[in-house]
């Protein structure tokens, strides 16, 4: 195989500064050395992740980055171009699959498989990288990784599918930590695109009935999309949601609860509404600061676990083969796809939830086919 020729300079969208402050730049040098157990990988897809216009905000947002120009953007998939020393288990053309973390390897958490929870995170010379939001992330069109943070993909899986590995992944790793009992009832509160992802992923782990809370498109598109019993959608504007879950379960409660909105008072509705003995996975991400009371008396004599989650470790490649099987769709997710160069309105319809947005995807490079015959593709 003839070696890929990488150009000099590439299109990213460069942060320049707080307060949405961002450039699209032609000018960007494409990294050329990929070091010891790196690879460079050609950006084939990347979706916008909820955390990706509190960046662009910047401070006081905890993940901010600590100096400009910078580029954010840790949802991807893309195919590899070079492989540098060290590399075992990729190869040029392979199609992979990106994950946002890699931990040092060395402390503790690391050893035990936990490497989103890394000691030494944001410690570069440790090996640590968390890319999009310590070290550079994918809103570019070529990227250089680690080769231990890539996933291969399946042909049946596409580039765009594939950078929903995220998502579905940070789903997939609450669930895990919190369980899915089989044949009973999932409760989601808060129905964007990780709480789909839950749905979807509770069915398929064996949950029998799923309810889901929330409100206006998004509850509907809950429905539409399958990811919630028809009947066990509860709008929360309209109905008591610890009553309505209690009504549906015969008074039980259900029997896990994923708190995917970050909304006050959520938490207190969550312990409501679960079961003696049941679990709740804690997947939203509140304002920095935000307080809840926690009723510890129930949470003590119902004997609740609550479960704190962060990233999805181990997650990847189970993700992929639950979509490479048929039994994660995820491709109906992706309501909006646009020309990296369409950033902005990219943004605008995810965060002002345009037309019904769920998830906006980015081709960096091409455009797969199937969306440009199709005119899928936002021009």
């Amino acid at each position: 195989m003839e070696p890929y020729v990488l150009p000099e300079k590439q299109t990213a969208v460069v942060l320049t500064g707080t307060n949405n402050q961002y450039e699209i730049r032609h000018d960007v040098p494409v990294p050329n050395d990929p070091g010891f157990q790196e690879v460079i990988v050609k950006v084939m897809a990347i979706a916008i992740c909820g955390t990706d216009p509190k960046l662009l905000k910047g401070k006081p947002y905890h993940y901010c980055p600590d100096e400009y120009p910078f580029i954010i953007g840790h949802e991807w998939a893309g195919v590899v171009v070079k492989v540098g020393s060290g590399v075992f288990n990729l190869q040029v053309g392979d199609r992979v699959a990106g994950e946002a973390h890699r931990g040092c390897g060395v402390c503790e958490n690391c050893k035990a498989g936990r490497y989103s929870l890394c000691l030494n995170y944001g410690k570069d010379e440790t090996g640590h990288r968390h890319y999009g939001f310590t070290t550079t992330g994918a809103y570019q069109q070529y990227i250089r990784y680690s080769c231990g943070s890539l996933t291969k993909l399946p042909d049946n899986v596409s580039f765009e599918e594939a950078a929903m590995c995220d998502t579905a992944g940070v789903a997939f790793h609450g669930l895990e930590r919190a369980g899915v009992k089989p044949g009973g009832t999932y409760c989601v509160i808060g129905p964007g695109p990780i709480g789909f992802m839950a749905m979807k992923i509770a069915r398929a782990l064996g949950a029998a009935h799923v309810i889901c809370v929330g409100r206006g498109a998004r509850l509907q598109a809950a429905v539409d999309l399958g990811a919630c019993d028809k009947d066990m959608a509860i709008n929360f504007e309209e109905q008591d949601p610890v009553e309505e879950v209690l009504r549906l379960t015969n008074g039980v409660g259900a029997d896990n609860v994923c708190e995917a909105s970050g909304a006050h008072n959520s938490m207190t509705q969550a312990i409501d509404m679960v079961r003696k003995g049941g679990s709740i996975a804690m997947l939203g991400t509140p304002p920095e600061g935000t307080m809840e009371p926690i009723p510890i008396k129930k949470v003590t004599f119902k004997e609740l676990t609550l479960c704190g989650s962060r990233g999805n470790p181990n997650a990847t490649v189970a993700v992929v083969n639950l979509m490479a099987t048929g039994q994660l769709k995820v491709k109906e997710m992706i309501t909006h796809t646009y020309p990296l160069t369409r950033f902005a309105d990219g943004i605008d319809t995810f965060v002002n939830r345009k037309e019904g947005c769920v998830k906006v995807v980015f081709f960096p490079n091409e455009i797969p086919e199937e969306y440009a015959k199709s005119g899928r593709v936002h021009p």
